[in-house]
């Protein structure tokens, strides 16, 4: 069956998906050699169009007041791109629109997505810029209605055709489908692939033999499945590539559900070609002690040689010396108290004034100790019992990480409109077994992230 693709460029309010409205539409159907169906409107945003747009593109608010609202055209639409793969120079601007007009409709639009800016770079390269503007002109391409939908849709298609000549010519077709099909293996059941989720969640390759080979996160398992697929680039990405015969998914709403549920899954399952990852993650950590002086101190050491828990771990020692340094300067920490500078004496910042002389104990282990606390308190997991609450599988469920006294206890999901009820929300949370790289995942999640709601237990 022959690929088609839906040449599409859009015309709008604004530069917001989630704010912003489609003023006009041009979706272009070809094979790559020809143009096979077309489809041009404007469209009534139902809202002011800014003068800076109207001078930009000539689409003024008299225009479109006649014109079909999006939902009498998302039939047309959904039928004219069903099965293509939609296509647009910068896609990210023009699906994101497209999608977010059909969830204001309650409709979940879904298609694999090609940028002709991405591809641009990769098969003609060395274009000082690759704007749809220039490029044309550099190519020879004509743009009639500049900033037009229908203009910049031609535009887009001629150059569609040149680069889908010039990927044919290399008897290649890895950028045209959304990932190579060389090597792929026979088993593997592209539709299956097509429809996994744009979420988050944890992903499972398995081989012919249905052994579990690798396990992985992402907020988008169907964007970064596909990126394995294309991963050509080292030794193992290809040979576990040739092998993955099926994939399996499971959702977890939110990104710290994921990450805890690949840790455990990784533990439990020991995947193949997850061996390397599980070697190389947090082999350096961050740890505190007291000195005989009473002065808080903090050291660098690898985590297997270790019983305590590390305030934070890293791939390597270069990392975590970054971060101690870095935190040494934030909070007027000495250098030789955080173990990064060897003297046997006062430390060489003292000197300079930058050491208030906790190691050479004029500073008192009280006052130093309160600048201390303060990494303690930045990366120390609360010691009380907490709930963690973000984004579950659907709009009506929320996801919970409970964690209680420094250590984790589980996660499950419940209703949303069970949120102010604590009691209720613990009984959904399902145990797991608590271990440090847990602790670590929750603790890095905490400092990083914004996307959650703490609800305390009393």
């Amino acid at each position: 069956m022959t690929q088609l693709y839906s040449v599409i460029d859009i015309e709008t309010t604004g530069g917001s998906a989630a704010q912003d409205k489609i003023t006009e539409i041009a979706v272009l159907v070809t094979d790559g050699n020809k143009l096979i169906e077309s489809f041009t409107s404007l469209i009534n945003p139902e809202c002011r169009i800014p003068p800076y747009i109207v001078s930009l593109t000539g689409i003024s608010n008299e225009m479109v007041e006649g014109a079909p609202c999006f939902y009498e055209i998302a039939k047309k639409l959904v039928e004219l791109t069903e099965n293509t793969i939609f296509v647009a120079h910068n896609v990210g601007f023009d699906y994101g629109f497209v999608k977010s007009e059909f969830q204001r409709l309650g409709y979940r639009y879904k298609r694999d997505q090609l940028c002709t800016v991405k591809l641009s770079r990769k098969l003609i390269p060395g274009f000082r810029s690759y704007s749809l503007g220039t490029l044309c002109d550099n190519l020879n391409i004509r743009i009639e209605n500049r900033h037009r939908a229908e203009g910049d849709a031609l535009a887009t298609l001629e150059l569609f055709k040149m680069l889908y000549r010039i990927d044919s010519e290399n008897h290649s077709g890895k950028h045209f489908h959304g990932f190579s099909l060389k090597g792929l293996h026979s088993a593997l059941e592209l539709r299956k692939l097509k429809e996994l989720p744009e979420a988050a969640g944890v992903y499972y390759f398995y081989n012919e033999l249905n052994d579990l080979i690798y396990i992985g996160k992402s907020n988008n398992i169907y964007k970064r499945v596909l990126s394995h697929l294309n991963n050509e680039d080292t030794p193992k990405g290809l040979s576990m590539k040739q092998e993955i015969a099926a994939v399996d998914c499971d959702l977890t709403g939110n990104e710290l559900i994921a990450l805890l549920r690949e840790s455990h899954e990784i533990k439990q399952h020991k995947p193949r070609y997850n061996k390397a990852q599980r070697r190389t993650m947090h082999q350096w950590g961050i740890f505190d002690c007291y000195d005989e002086g009473g002065y808080l101190n903090f050291e660098i050491a690898k985590t297997t040689s270790r019983a305590d828990e590390p305030l934070d771990s890293f791939s390597s020692q270069q990392v975590a010396r970054e971060v101690l340094f870095s935190l040494c300067n934030e909070f007027h920490l000495c250098q030789k108290l955080c173990g990064l500078y060897a003297s046997a004496g006062a430390c060489f910042y003292v000197g300079i004034g930058e050491c208030r002389g906790a190691c050479t104990g004029d500073e008192s282990p009280d006052d130093y100790n309160k600048r201390a606390a303060k990494v303690l308190n930045r990366y120390g997991l609360v010691c009380e019992h907490i709930l963690i609450v973000g984004n579950g599988r659907d709009e009506n469920e929320i996801g919970v990480v409970s964690v209680n006294n420094g250590k984790y206890l589980g996660y499950g999901f419940c209703e949303s409109t069970l949120i102010n009820q604590p009691d209720l929300l613990c009984d959904c949370v399902k145990t797991y077994p608590d271990h440090r790289d847990a602790r670590q995942i929750i603790r890095t999640y905490l400092n990083t992230k914004n996307n959650y709601r703490i609800i305390r237990i009393s």
